[in-house]
Protein backbone atom coordinates (compact mmCIF):
# COMPACT_ATOMS: atom_id res chain seq x y z
CA UNK A 1 0.00 0.00 0.00
CA UNK A 2 1.69 3.25 -1.21
CA UNK A 3 0.38 6.55 -1.39
CA UNK A 4 0.26 8.18 -4.81
CA UNK A 5 2.63 10.96 -5.47
CA UNK A 6 0.41 13.82 -6.03
CA UNK A 7 2.71 15.82 -8.16
CA UNK A 8 3.33 12.98 -10.46
CA UNK A 9 0.11 12.73 -11.49
CA UNK A 10 -1.70 10.66 -14.67
CA UNK A 11 -4.94 10.93 -14.05
CA UNK A 12 -7.30 12.40 -11.59
CA UNK A 13 -11.53 12.00 -11.74
CA UNK A 14 -13.32 14.17 -10.25
CA UNK A 15 -16.42 12.12 -8.42
CA UNK A 16 -19.76 13.85 -6.27
CA UNK A 17 -21.52 10.95 -4.33
CA UNK A 18 -24.42 11.99 -2.16
CA UNK A 19 -26.87 10.23 0.42
CA UNK A 20 -29.94 10.63 2.31
CA UNK A 21 -29.63 10.02 6.06
CA UNK A 22 -32.65 7.46 6.14
CA UNK A 23 -31.58 6.37 9.80
CA UNK A 24 -29.74 7.62 13.08
CA UNK A 25 -26.93 5.22 12.26
CA UNK A 26 -23.22 6.37 10.78
CA UNK A 27 -23.61 5.73 7.03
CA UNK A 28 -20.40 5.46 4.51
CA UNK A 29 -19.97 8.28 2.18
CA UNK A 30 -16.77 7.63 0.52
CA UNK A 31 -14.35 4.55 1.35
CA UNK A 32 -11.04 4.28 -0.39
CA UNK A 33 -9.85 0.80 -0.27
CA UNK A 34 -6.83 -0.57 1.04
CA UNK A 35 -4.51 -0.79 -1.96
CA UNK A 36 -6.40 1.30 -4.66
CA UNK A 37 -3.22 3.14 -5.64
CA UNK A 38 -4.99 6.41 -5.23
CA UNK A 39 -5.95 9.38 -2.78
CA UNK A 40 -8.97 10.88 -2.79
CA UNK A 41 -8.87 14.95 -1.97
CA UNK A 42 -11.84 15.88 -0.40
CA UNK A 43 -13.10 19.15 -1.81
CA UNK A 44 -16.32 19.71 -0.08
CA UNK A 45 -18.89 17.96 1.87
CA UNK A 46 -22.48 19.95 2.12
CA UNK A 47 -25.06 19.41 4.07
CA UNK A 48 -28.91 19.94 3.23
CA UNK A 49 -31.99 19.83 5.65
CA UNK A 50 -34.80 18.87 4.03
CA UNK A 51 -37.21 19.56 6.54
CA UNK A 52 -39.87 22.44 6.87
CA UNK A 53 -39.81 22.79 10.58
CA UNK A 54 -37.41 20.79 12.34
CA UNK A 55 -33.40 21.95 12.87
CA UNK A 56 -31.51 18.52 12.36
CA UNK A 57 -27.78 17.74 13.47
CA UNK A 58 -24.77 15.83 11.87
CA UNK A 59 -21.66 14.17 12.31
CA UNK A 60 -19.34 13.87 9.74
CA UNK A 61 -16.53 11.22 10.75
CA UNK A 62 -12.83 10.39 9.33
CA UNK A 63 -11.98 6.90 9.70
CA UNK A 64 -8.55 5.10 9.89
CA UNK A 65 -9.91 2.19 8.20
CA UNK A 66 -12.36 1.57 4.86
CA UNK A 67 -15.76 1.10 5.05
CA UNK A 68 -16.21 3.05 7.97
CA UNK A 69 -14.80 1.12 10.73
CA UNK A 70 -11.29 1.56 12.70
CA UNK A 71 -10.64 4.50 15.10
CA UNK A 72 -13.16 7.47 14.00
CA UNK A 73 -12.32 10.95 14.23
CA UNK A 74 -14.86 14.09 14.36
CA UNK A 75 -14.74 16.53 11.45
CA UNK A 76 -18.08 18.04 12.58
CA UNK A 77 -19.76 16.89 15.52
CA UNK A 78 -23.65 17.34 16.17
CA UNK A 79 -23.30 20.37 14.29
CA UNK A 80 -27.01 21.93 13.76
CA UNK A 81 -28.74 22.58 10.36
CA UNK A 82 -31.44 24.61 10.58
CA UNK A 83 -34.67 23.52 8.51
CA UNK A 84 -34.68 24.23 5.29
CA UNK A 85 -31.03 25.20 5.08
CA UNK A 86 -27.42 23.75 3.97
CA UNK A 87 -24.32 23.24 6.13
CA UNK A 88 -20.31 23.79 4.67
CA UNK A 89 -18.28 21.06 6.46
CA UNK A 90 -15.66 20.68 4.27
CA UNK A 91 -14.72 22.90 1.30
CA UNK A 92 -12.00 23.60 -0.90
CA UNK A 93 -10.10 25.70 1.51
CA UNK A 94 -9.88 23.51 4.02
CA UNK A 95 -9.97 20.24 1.30
CA UNK A 96 -8.34 16.95 3.27
CA UNK A 97 -7.14 13.86 1.36
CA UNK A 98 -8.55 10.26 1.67
CA UNK A 99 -5.58 8.01 1.74
CA UNK A 100 -5.99 4.17 1.07
CA UNK A 101 -7.53 2.28 3.52
CA UNK A 102 -9.79 5.24 4.74
CA UNK A 103 -12.96 6.61 4.99
CA UNK A 104 -15.54 9.28 5.86
CA UNK A 105 -18.89 8.53 7.64
CA UNK A 106 -22.26 10.58 8.36
CA UNK A 107 -24.84 10.42 10.76
CA UNK A 108 -28.05 12.20 11.21
CA UNK A 109 -29.81 13.08 14.98
CA UNK A 110 -32.87 12.64 12.95
CA UNK A 111 -33.79 10.22 10.11
CA UNK A 112 -35.24 11.53 6.85
CA UNK A 113 -33.80 14.92 7.51
CA UNK A 114 -30.69 15.48 6.00
CA UNK A 115 -29.25 15.02 2.61
CA UNK A 116 -24.86 15.17 2.08
CA UNK A 117 -23.20 15.92 -0.56
CA UNK A 118 -19.79 14.96 -1.28
CA UNK A 119 -17.13 16.25 -3.91
CA UNK A 120 -13.60 14.99 -4.35
CA UNK A 121 -10.98 14.27 -6.42
CA UNK A 122 -9.70 10.47 -7.60
CA UNK A 123 -5.90 11.14 -7.92
CA UNK A 124 -3.87 8.04 -9.85
CA UNK A 125 -0.02 8.81 -9.97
Amino acid sequence: MSAPNIVGVTTITGITTFLSLSSTNPTLLVSNPASSNEVYKINSIIVANDSDAATGKVTIKYHDAAAGLGVSYSISKNVGVSSESTLVVLDRAAAIYLEEGRSISAQASNANYLDVICSYESIID
